[in-house]
């Protein structure tokens, strides 16, 4: 099976080669700019929209009288940057389509106020253990050895070169074969997740996962940087050196969070069977002032987005609970509701058991219930046959069911 992968590293380009870079990105900004207005004029004269390939045909034109400086970077940083503009329309339209609340995310012009920018390059990217080959820049060094693919059976779709607080860096997509089976897990097991702010995760057999807290330990200094850059005069080079001092501090904070996030998913992916986490409505959350800052600094779309990929690589089930699913007021023992539950209780005693619950803990293996029956419900589907009888086979005999002390009905995974 080919399965498309990224690997990103760090560049040592020279004054030359970072010349090169900017010229690039430079070009590519400029081509995004001029196409958007190509359709925005389109727009107003009621005529349709040109799509990448006529706006390419149309700066192609315009190079040897209008813009022939755009022959020195390679031809595919504006090319690829009017494929980008093609599908932020095509993301917009399709928003609309279906009724997105608040912004549809219309393309916008733009500056080298917000960053210098990425570029993307397609055609002869080789790669070896110390160096990167670029068209139109040539071998650039590499700052870690060994992490880029190099054998040959790997096929490199593209490259994109993009600058973060002053370091430049590459991403490579490229087409693999994935010759490495999924890891065979001791025993099949299922495991609920519950995210928090306290706890970054806490799982149903106990184990929990502290929050970095990557913004806020480092809140304080960013706060005096930003002041320092206030302060300074707008287009003078202390801004510059100021505002490169708040790019990277701000880039090692988004560093710290994606190393937890990666560290706990990869670990989860890679030791169960099925993982059940719950399909939290993260804008609604983010409406509360107070804890808004805090949900924001965790990333929990990013921790879904790479438990859902990394599940399909390491063959782990991701299982999402109900928006709706009472997790964390439901006891785990007996099933009562404590309706009068508020966020600010860690802790609460069940008025149907007296079982007492650590809020994070309970909200977890009530999702490991959640995720046993659903797998039930879709083993008993498949082991039907077409007359409804059921059907020797590895659905039937999945999971093992029983009932708990209040009559609840339980699963385990065999």
């Amino acid at each position: 099976m080919k399965i498309i992968r990224g690997f990103r590293t760090e560049l040592k380009p020279n004054n030359r080669q970072r010349t090169l870079f900017l010229q690039h990105a430079g070009c590519a900004r400029f081509a995004y700019n001029w196409g958007l207005e190509q359709c925005l004029r389109a727009r107003e004269n009621g005529e349709k929209k040109p799509s990448a390939i006529d706006l390419h045909k149309r700066l192609c034109r315009l190079k040897k009288t209008e813009f022939p400086w755009m022959y020195e970077p390679s031809k595919y940083a504006p090319q690829e940057a009017l494929r980008d503009l093609d599908k932020a329309f095509k993301h917009f339209f399709r928003r609309c389509r279906e009724g997105a609340k608040g912004k549809k995310g219309f393309p916008r012009f733009k500056s080298k106020k917000n960053g210098v920018g990425s570029f993307r390059l397609h055609g002869a990217i080789r790669v070896s253990e110390t160096h990167v080959q670029l068209p139109r820049i040539g071998p650039v060094r590499l700052k870690e050895h060994g992490y880029l693919p190099t054998s040959e059976d790997v096929k490199i779709l593209s490259a994109t070169v993009s600058e973060r607080a002053g370091r430049w860096f590459v991403s490579l997509q490229v087409e693999v074969e994935s010759q490495d089976p999924p890891p065979v897990k001791d025993e099949p097991s299922v495991v609920g997740v519950d995210l928090g702010l306290a706890r970054l995760a806490t799982l149903s057999d106990g184990t929990t996962f502290e929050n970095p807290k990557a913004l806020e330990s480092k809140l304080r200094k960013l706060r005096r940087l930003q002041r320092s850059l206030s302060r300074k005069k707008k287009g003078s080079e202390n801004r510059k050196k100021a505002a490169k001092r708040v790019a990277k501090l701000h880039w090692r904070i988004a560093n710290a969070r994606n190393d937890a996030l990666h560290k706990i998913t990869t670990h989860l992916t890679r030791t169960k069977s099925v993982v059940v986490i719950e399909d939290l409505n993260v804008s609604g959350m983010l409406k509360n002032r107070h804890l808004a800052r805090a949900i924001q600094d965790v990333g929990f779309c990013e921790f879904r987005r790479q438990l859902e990929y990394k599940g399909e690589w390491y063959g782990c089930e991701v299982i999402v609970a109900d928006r709706f699913f009472p997790s964390s007021k439901t006891c785990s023992n007996c099933g009562s509701i404590n309706e009068a539950l508020r966020l600010s209780d860690r802790e609460w005693v069940c008025a149907g058991c007296g079982c007492v619950h650590d809020r994070d803990y309970n909200a977890a293996v009530n999702l490991e219930h959640w995720g046993v029956n659903a797998l039930l419900a879709a083993s008993s589907a498949e082991s039907l046959n077409a007359c409804g009888e059921a059907s020797a086979g590895i659905g039937a005999s999945r999971c093992e069911t029983g009932l708990n002390e209040a009559g609840i009905r339980y699963g385990v995974i065999s």
